[in-house]
């Protein structure tokens, strides 16, 4: 792996903020979930066991992405130099969802402040996976934050942890990982045993990043008007209490950032469930503490943009020939 150009990871966030994911753009995970789909299905119809399945289906799934984007990014390369540039901040952006997870969710906060829990808990439910026809306001901005948090890490803080090391190439196996997980990752019948490899290795590629993003939210707090002291008291009280061995981390030092309280009632496709509480409530949920998280999501992105920039800088030997 050749780490990223310090240009290439800026020129990526800036293209990520001013424009997002734009719907006439395509977009690399619409492929990569089509790969997943064709392969889950020919490997449920083999002779392998599922747990075999689900290993393989991540081997080819990262291996297709890798060797698709090397190929993509060298072709252009040697065509025209400058189209292997162009390329490369192409994948890079899209591997970033800062622009889009302020979008999505700024959607649903809109609609409780027009006072449309109608429209605010449909839009919820594209940002989710529980369920959300009954969720009251607190619920709705509790689960916003919740995501926010969460997906600061994994939308942002990773790919550009895995951008910085190992440039494009990198920063596009770790979404193929994200995206098998969000897929075949589930605890249920049909992916408990296909997608138990993916689902680790989602664990393992976010175990560096999570940390890096409490630390990083800790550091955001004090710019944003957040509570710094909050945030390390969550975060080393709380940051255990999640299923997943890696979000706990983030949305503890968010909700001691905030006061909030995290975790509590909730349902998946109508079967309840109770997630361990992350945090104190001290405020209340509101579109003030929402403002709250976005800011704590963007100065988090510009520390770890700053932090990436300059180990790109180191690892490339303090030479930047881009790609």
């Amino acid at each position: 792996m050749t780490p990223a150009d310090p240009l290439l990871i800026l020129l990526a966030l800036v293209l990520d903020a001013l424009i997002g994911d734009p719907r006439w753009m395509p977009h690399p995970v619409v492929a990569i979930g089509r790969l997943i789909d064709l392969l889950d299905n020919g490997l449920r119809r083999s002779w392998l066991n599922e747990r075999l399945a689900g290993v393989l289906l991540l081997l080819l799934v990262v291996f297709c992405t890798a060797v698709a984007t090397y190929a993509l990014l060298k072709t252009a390369s040697t065509l025209l130099p400058v189209l292997g540039r162009i390329g490369a901040v192409l994948v890079s952006f899209t591997c970033l969802a800062a622009h889009s997870l302020h979008k999505e969710s700024n959607r649903v906060a809109s609609a409780l402040i027009a006072g449309d829990i109608f429209t605010a808990r449909r839009n919820l439910s594209y940002i989710v996976g529980r369920d959300t026809e009954q969720l009251e306001e607190p619920d709705i901005w509790r689960a916003v934050i919740e995501t926010v948090a969460e997906n600061t890490s994994d939308g942002i803080i990773a790919p550009l942890f895995w951008l910085a090391i190992g440039g494009p190439v990198a920063a596009m196996v770790y979404k193929a990982v994200s995206t098998l997980d969000s897929m075949v990752g589930y605890r249920n019948q049909r992916y408990i045993q296909v997608g138990w490899a993916s689902a680790r290795m989602d664990d393992l590629l976010n175990f560096i990043p999570a940390r890096l993003s409490a630390l990083l939210l800790i550091l955001a707090a004090p710019v944003t008007g957040c509570s710094v002291t909050g945030a390390v008291r969550i975060t080393l009280r709380d940051r255990l209490n999640h299923p997943s061995p890696n979000s706990g981390h983030p949305e503890a030092a968010a909700a001691g950032a905030l006061g909030v309280r995290l975790g509590g009632e909730c349902s998946y496709n109508g079967i309840p469930s109770f997630k361990k509480y992350i945090g104190d409530q001290l405020l209340p949920f509101n579109e003030h503490a929402y403002r709250d998280m976005i800011k704590l999501m963007y100065v988090s992105t510009i520390l770890m943009a700053v932090f990436c920039m300059t180990a790109a800088f180191i690892l490339r030997g303090f030479s930047a020939p881009f790609l």
